[in-house]
């Protein structure tokens, strides 16, 4: 990287409380001095070997997004170089996933095992170059020569093999002459190098297994830090760009590039630079692939669309949306500093897109009985009322009433403290888009003391058009006609994970001693009105007064399930209110 870059980056680090893109200015220099006769061409390459979480999203909306800012291309590439831990169903999982985010990737869909073949033409170039060698040590051994960050390494007893064995034994590698773990080939640069992965890295290893696309062809795989810039070369790439965790393989990228003929095989005119950036870490919330795939293996969770994972299928089956997944990405920003975003901005950015998306509906969950005395027997009576009031071009619906309905249990109280403003002995309140009503008397089970319905009297003048339609009361409930009312069971997600930093190793605990034992509430019993009966996998409403809801797969005509996705409450917006 040049000085200029170089400085871009030590102004990003002041500007970002700015607002700035350090990626976007590097990119600015490059077609500036006209790099890369001009073109701006980026890849988002993932690992096959797990589903993508919300921190790929961001990488998805910086690595697409940039492409599209400067009216360029990006590819989907699989890095696809490790086949004892990678599968098919990953494969198309993500492209699910992307495609959901709203990106296209078009024509530009490859493999690292594409350029396998090209890969290791290129290792027996090295090798023929004295800049790789094969190597008899174990993994363990391996480790224990690379030495420390205060002391150098020591060179393999096997590094100074002549050029023909290597090449020989490299062959005997590919050909499946030996076992896993008995040889690498590693490249030979520099065992006292500061930088512990510049000293005699491994290229290739063997591994006898099955890949899901090259079947049995090959039985070594090449290490993602050597197939990750000669993909990006091939593929024509001008912007590798990644997260902070590569800053100190970046070297190793050069090095590959500066010691293979790669030109030959390409047809655009320039070189890819990898930048790096910040990931994303969330409050209440692990990252690693490895750990999310315990809480799926191991049944913590219910599987990698678990509406309590961050994965992009988890998030999209609790009803969280793309263009609000990519609006928290906006927000978040481009850093060059790693830091824990709170999962409350998240929340935010969900509560506002489908605040102006959901259309409202009345759902009780835990149901009181209610029956109005003074309404007419066996009359149904259609109200109006409206399906968002933050977008009236939504329209309005109708829903039922009659002398027997539900609200919240919750709702009443026979003992209420001072400023409980719902409905108690003798007090009144307004329904909904309907009917002030009164509690006259209340019905106890005689052998537990529990509430079980309410007798109630209606105002007939107080609804919308009639004579006491203005009169005013503290109090307003939703509720749902009994004889329309849809049968549902809804499902109340809350954090996976009971403390904001679960990463943190400091108490001693690991992360599963840090799983909320709460996080999933089913009830069963619940009643919808009568709009929701035929509802569809991920439709979401506003469920009044409990928060923002999508409809479950597991759903059926016969049965609607409903997940939680957010509640109304907005404390991040609060708590910035008040900054």
């Amino acid at each position: 990287m040049g000085k200029e870059e170089e400085k871009i980056l030590e102004d990003a680090n002041r500007e970002e409380e700015k607002g700035g893109n350090f990626i976007e200015d590097i990119i600015r220099e490059d077609l500036k001095q006209g790099k890369n006769g001009g073109r701006v061409h980026t890849r988002f390459p993932p690992e096959p070997n797990g589903y993508l979480h919300i921190g790929h999203a961001k990488a998805i909306c910086i690595d697409f997004g940039m492409a599209e800012k400067f009216g360029g291309l990006c590819n989907l590439r699989f890095d696809d170089t490790n086949p004892t831990k990678e599968d098919e169903e990953y494969v198309e999982a993500i492209k699910r996933d992307v495609k959901w985010l709203g990106f296209d990737w078009e024509d530009r869909l490859y493999y690292a095992s594409d350029y396998f073949d090209k890969m290791y033409e290129y290792a027996v170039e090295l090798i023929k170059k004295g800049k790789a060698y094969v190597c008899d040590l174990s993994a363990e051994e391996i480790k224990e020569y690379r030495g420390t960050l205060t002391e150098p390494g020591r060179e393999s007893p096997y590094r100074n093999r002549s050029v023909e064995e290597n090449l020989e034994l490299f062959e005997r590698m590919k050909n499946g002459e030996f076992p896993d773990g008995s040889r690498v080939l590693r490249a030979k640069i520099d065992m006292a190098s500061g930088n512990i992965n510049m000293r005699d890295p491994v290229l290739y290893r063997i591994q006898h297994a099955t890949h899901h696309r090259t079947g049995d062809k090959w039985c070594i795989y090449p290490m993602y830090d050597y197939a990750h810039p000669i993909e990006d070369a091939l593929e024509g790439i001008t912007h590798s760009l990644c997260t902070l965790e590569f800053a100190d393989h970046r070297p190793l990228y050069d090095w590959v590039l500066d010691n293979i003929d790669y030109q030959k095989d390409v047809k655009v005119e320039g070189r890819p630079k990898q930048i790096e950036f910040a990931r994303l870490n969330l409050t209440y919330t692990v990252m690693s692939k490895r750990k999310l795939r315990l809480l799926v293996e191991e049944g913590y969770v219910k599987g990698w669309d678990d509406p309590r994972m961050p994965t992009i299928s988890g998030l999209r089956r609790r009803g969280y949306t793309p263009e609000a997944i990519r609006d928290f990405c906006e927000r978040i920003g481009v850093a060059r500093r790693d830091s824990v975003v709170d999962i409350g901005l998240l929340e935010h950015c969900v509560r506002e897109d489908l605040n102006k998306r959901a259309p409202r509906a009345m759902v009780v969950l835990n149901p009181l009985k209610v029956v109005i005395t003074n309404y007419p027997e066996g009359q149904i009576e259609w109200l109006e009322t409206e399906n968002n009031p933050e977008m009236p071009e939504m329209g309005t619906r109708k829903i039922p009433f009659s002398r027997e309905i539900y609200i919240e249990a919750e709702d009443f109280m026979e003992d209420p403290p001072k400023k409980f403003f719902r409905l108690k002995p003798g007090g009144e309140v307004r329904l909904k888009s309907a009917y002030i009503i009164k509690c006259e008397e209340v019905i106890k089970d005689p052998a537990t003391g529990e509430v079980v319905e309410l007798r109630c009297t209606y105002d007939p003048e107080s609804k919308s058009g009639g004579a006491n339609a203005s009169r005013k009361v503290k109090g307003t409930l939703h509720w749902v006609e009994a004889s329309h009312a849809v049968p549902c069971e809804v499902r109340l997600y809350d954090y996976l994970f009971k403390v904001p930093y679960p990463d943190d190793d400091e108490d001693g605990l690991s992360f599963i001693d840090k799983i909320n034992p709460d996080s999933l509430r089913i009830l069963t019993g619940c009643l919808a009105e009568p709009g929701l009966k035929n509802v569809k996998p991920e439709e979401r409403f506003q469920f009044l007064r409990h928060g923002y809801f999508c409809v479950d797969p597991d759903s059926t005509p016969e049965m609607p399930v409903f997940n939680r996705i957010v509640g109304l409450k907005d404390t991040w917006a609060k708590v910035k209110e008040k900054e």
